[in-house]
């Protein structure tokens, strides 16, 4: 691009020029005189390549800019789930970090951790730096909001209040259904031997035992009645897993025991690996919707520097490519649309409840789970009964 002087400054130049030049000239003689014309030359001439050279200095400033952000350094994303999860996450997480290296160029680094619910809530707590958890009950984010690591009203920063993933408890048997099991209440029945992982570890521990509670309570039974039949079937329980992968690792690979209480999803997806071909799947007819929520951890985020991607990752979760991925790993779609996809997967529930029929989680925790609460008191009396 060339710089052309407006005519007013090109007559005063030219005029001023005649006039040094005739000057100089004269005392062409004089060095002085001859160093100032060709000074004068030089500046003239050189006027519009500095000028041009000044306009191209801006277009690799741009370039330079465009190229360092796509050159951004690889950001780490640290997500601590409850066991089941993993199958989920093996095939969400890559297309996460190919949607963000797309549109962020960035590279993520995921570190993620699979275990019971309550012990990663409780390693959060002790300092593993999670920047999202995805936990089997309400209850175990309370937990951390407690401990000053999530913010109050973390719930309505996403949709559907945090809840994430859904699904329900199933009972399993030996293939041919031996001990005639057909419903919970059959459960209580001598001689069955139950396999269910432990409330004080497991977050399915707990949906199972409210299952057991409500398809008494919730079907018109009083809460004597139900403590009467859920005392039954924990005294047929002869091993309590840590969570829900061990308890499913003991009744399929160690072939121990005649029935399995555990999640839906699990048991489709071990379904999946051909694990279940020697088992029958029950779905009772009233059953217990397991709503699991994901919850950013406000202080470790801070700390490292990654919100940004972290509220992204959550929020990419509730899209229809990642609620079509839980779905074929055994999640029921929260999406409506992802549901009718996969409507002939998922056995039809008459009477489906929550845990806010028996007062949320506070309530629930407290009366049911904590030291001395009724599954304390139960463990207790089948401890004595058996002496």
């Amino acid at each position: 691009m060339m710089f052309n002087p407006p005519p007013k400054l090109l007559r005063i130049w030219n005029l001023g020029w005649r006039r040094a030049k005739n000057r100089l000239f004269q005392g062409f003689k004089k060095p002085a005189a001859f160093g100032l014309l060709l000074f004068a030359s030089l500046s003239f001439s050189l006027l519009t390549p500095a000028c041009t050279q000044e306009l191209h200095l801006s277009a690799p400033t741009a370039q330079t800019a465009q190229i360092a952000s796509e050159q951004r350094k690889p950001v780490e994303l640290s997500l601590v789930s409850f066991a089941v999860t993993r199958p989920a996450y093996t095939e969400i997480i890559p297309l996460f970090k190919e949607k963000w290296l797309r549109d962020r160029h960035q590279e993520i680094k995921f570190r993620d951790s699979y275990a019971g619910s309550s012990t990663q809530t409780r390693a959060v707590i002790n300092g593993l730096p999670a920047d999202v958890v995805h936990l089997a009950l309400a209850l175990d984010v309370n937990k951390i909001q407690t401990a000053g690591l999530i913010k109050s009203g973390w719930e309505k920063k996403v949709p559907n209040r945090g809840i994430v993933t859904q699904t329900v408890a199933a009972i399993v048997t030996r293939v041919g259904n031996p001990k005639q099991i057909h419903s919970w209440s059959d459960l209580a029945n001598p001689g069955v031997s139950v396999l269910t992982a432990d409330p004080k570890t497991s977050g399915i521990a707990r949906w199972n035992f409210l299952a057991l509670w409500g398809s008494v309570t919730q079907t018109g039974g009083t809460e004597s009645q139900a403590l009467d039949f859920v005392t039954k079937v924990y005294r047929n329980v002869g091993v309590l897993a840590k969570d829900a992968r061990e308890s499913t690792d003991i009744f399929i690979r160690q072939n121990t025991g005649d029935v399995l209480i555990n999640y839906e999803n699990e048991l489709i997806a071990a379904g999946q690996e051909g694990l279940t071909k020697n088992t029958v799947t029950i779905i009772p007819d009233v059953n217990i919707s397991i709503d699991s929520p994901i919850a950013v951890v406000d202080k470790y985020v801070e700390r490292r520097g990654t919100r940004e991607v972290a509220e992204a990752f959550v929020q990419f979760l509730y899209t229809p490519e990642a609620q079509r991925t839980f779905a074929k790993v055994g999640f029921r779609p929260l999406d409506p649309s992802i549901a009718e996809e996969f409507a002939g997967k998922f056995a039809p529930v008459k009477q489906l409840f929550k845990a806010e029929a028996f007062g949320g989680w506070k309530v629930i925790q407290e009366k049911f789970f904590q030291d001395g609460g009724v599954f304390d008191r139960i463990q207790e009396k089948i401890k004595t009964s058996k002496q």
